[in-house]
């Protein structure tokens, strides 16, 4: 067996993207006598600062001769790839033998690659001692993508599917023609199996992207006939080609679970699944984004967690955070804040504090000084101290996402089950 692995060909501003390289290489190879077993699409730590949009790298495993299919790939890339955005730098790598025996260290550099951050000269060490094929342009750091991709299928176990269709080429930077009455609806029979296909609240087609490139809508779900079953019922332009991928999309492979951690010991441009306490109350600040102090649960570190504005409606699930509150947050750390991706209440605090209620006048006491409790201005009555009061509560126990229309590739869905509470999905 062979694996290809590809990354960074395509640009934020100038389009391309790498799946439609992967698919082309995919069919070269077809065409050249060989079997294309499968096609990985691998997303990597969301927070690299030399990402294009989807930070995702691309491998192709085959049965082709390894030489071959390396001249395919080199082929296929070097007129492709945006070299002229000097944020794109493409990579190749190429390995002769089974996706399952990558060599360990390889496999771990993939799983890592969704948590952590590499160095290019420690992925062309990696790739030289596995005896690996590596070119690079631009500089070539999509060679760390790549060689991630190399080592994924033995990275990761949890895994989703994407059908995606492309445009005919010509039409690319042109405004994409995709029936949304068919689309709601395709993907209204086939959820939840097809997820984030769609916003409900936000009446947004998820699954049709607005940046310019090659793909016409991209369908995510944990089948495969899932999948189809929703491109089958969409009325839009002709479709060039189509490809299927297994990918680690949707299933929050960038979260270090850290139960109880301390909140000071977590660094930027990493993702925490974490158990805390709220330490404050919400406050929504200028541009609608709405921050919330957490703390952790022996309380010796704080920190503030943020729903950004286009989050939407889940923004007021978090002003709905009262202190006391223990919960579950996930999210990424950046510039000291954690962005949430989504949370879990475990206990509400059902109560709070307030002056006590005059028995005899139904008035609310005020103050009598400092250490001399409460007393009614009215009557006189008096009362040591404040009282507790049950409240109403919004929220109820259980997991709370962000929308479909600002999910993150890697995040996992509340739709796709498996969580260790009642869950209340967005779609």
């Amino acid at each position: 067996m062979t694996v290809v692995g590809v990354d960074d060909t395509d640009s934020r501003e100038r389009g391309m993207c790498t799946t439609y390289l992967a698919a082309r290489i995919a069919e070269r190879i077809e065409a050249a006598g060989g079997t294309v077993e499968r096609r990985l699409l691998i997303r990597l730590n969301p927070a690299v600062e030399r990402k294009t949009r989807g930070n995702a790298a691309l491998a192709i495993h085959t049965d082709l001769d390894a030489d071959e299919a390396a001249a395919i790939a080199t082929e296929e890339l070097t007129p492709l790839a945006a070299v002229e955005d000097p944020r794109t730098s493409p990579g190749l790598v190429v390995a002769d033998c089974e996706p399952e025996a990558v060599p360990d260290a390889i496999a771990e550099f993939a799983a890592d690659a969704v948590r952590e951050f590499h160095d290019l000269e420690d992925a062309l060490a990696l790739a030289d001692a596995a005896g690996f094929h590596t070119e690079g342009w631009a500089g070539g750091h999509g060679r760390i993508g790549a060689l991630a991709a190399v080592g994924a299928y033995r990275a990761f176990e949890d895994w989703t599917v994407e059908h995606i269709a492309y445009r005919k080429f010509d039409r690319c930077g042109t405004p994409r023609d995709v029936d949304e009455a068919t689309l709601f609806g395709a993907a209204a029979e086939a959820y939840p199996a097809a997820w984030d296909t769609v916003d409900h609240g936000e009446n947004a087609a998820v699954c049709v992207p607005n940046a310019p490139g090659p793909i016409l809508y991209g369908i995510r779900g944990d089948t495969a006939e899932a999948v189809r079953a929703v491109a089958e019922g969409i009325d839009a332009e002709p479709v060039e080609r189509e490809a299927l991928f297994l990918t680690n999309q949707g299933t929050d492979a960038h979260l270090r679970d850290v139960g109880t951690a301390n909140l000071a010991t977590f660094h930027d441009g990493r993702a925490y699944r974490v158990d805390c306490v709220v330490a404050g109350e919400p406050e929504t600040r200028r541009g609608g984004h709405v921050f919330v102090p957490i703390r952790s649960v022996n309380g010796d570190g704080e920190m503030a967690a943020a729903a950004f504005e286009p989050t939407k409606r889940f923004r007021d699930r978090v002003r709905a955070l009262r202190p006391g509150d223990r919960v579950t947050v996930c999210g990424e750390v950046s510039d000291g804040t954690l962005k949430l991706e989504k949370f879990a209440i475990r206990e509400l605090n059902r109560t709070r504090t307030t002056n006590p209620t005059c028995p005899d006048c139904d008035r609310s006491m005020g103050s009598a000084g400092r250490g001399q409790g409460y007393r009614c201005r009215d009557c006189g009555t008096s009362a040591p101290g404040k009282v507790e009061i049950e409240v109403e509560r919004e929220l109820e126990e259980g997991w709370y996402e962000v929308p479909p229309c600002a999910r993150r590739h890697i995040a996992k869905p509340l739709a796709r089950g498996g969580f260790d509470a009642p869950i209340h999905p967005e779609r």
